[in-house]
């Protein structure tokens, strides 16, 4: 765990895009097995260098909202306009402020992306990711910014496999 901790530390936005690029992109092929009760391939290898180039470049954006979001939090509690609220309540705060200014544009940009690399215009459900903020994200990024902040992306990462997973399994095809 050490060697993890010093990777992570000396490398914040290089440990985030691999963490990322293969628990994003194992996260998006676990929700196609899912889907189709079956463990297949159900991209093409130049896809998945996409995908998993999609999910370096949205890493770099989440480091960059971790730190900035806590910065954010830090000075609101510095100025009175939020009271100091201990671990939980912090970490609550931050992961409501974080997903419902920053979440937006994540989902947009992700889905973005996807249509980039699908070649396709697909804005089908999105209304569904930006729900996944409120029940998933809001949750999931509690837990988070409860962490040591060197373990903090890297559940962050997990956790967008785990919603994968979930995902995969609510919009899975009935026979």
């Amino acid at each position: 765990m050490n060697l993890y901790v010093e990777f992570v530390t000396a490398y914040p936005i290089y440990s985030a895009m691999i963490q990322f690029a293969l628990l994003g992109t194992l996260g998006d092929i676990i929700s196609k097995w899912m889907q189709q009760g079956k463990i297949f391939l159900p991209y093409k290898l130049p896809i998945i260098a996409l995908k998993m180039l999609e999910w370096a470049i949205i890493a770099v954006t989440i480091k960059y909202a971790f730190v900035g979001y806590q910065g954010f939090l830090e000075n609101l509690v510095a100025h009175h306009l939020v009271p100091e609220m201990g671990l939980f309540g912090n970490a609550f705060a931050l992961s409501v402020f974080m997903n419902l200014q920053y979440g937006l544009f994540l989902v947009l940009f992700h889905r973005f992306l996807d249509n980039l690399i699908a070649k396709q215009n697909n804005w089908k459900n999105i209304d569904k990711g930006m729900l996944s903020l409120i029940w998933f994200w809001i949750p999931a990024h509690t837990l988070t910014f409860m962490l040591d902040k060197p373990y903090q992306i890297g559940l962050a990462a997990i956790w967008s496999l785990v919603l994968g997973f979930i995902l995969g399994y609510y919009n899975r095809e009935i026979k």
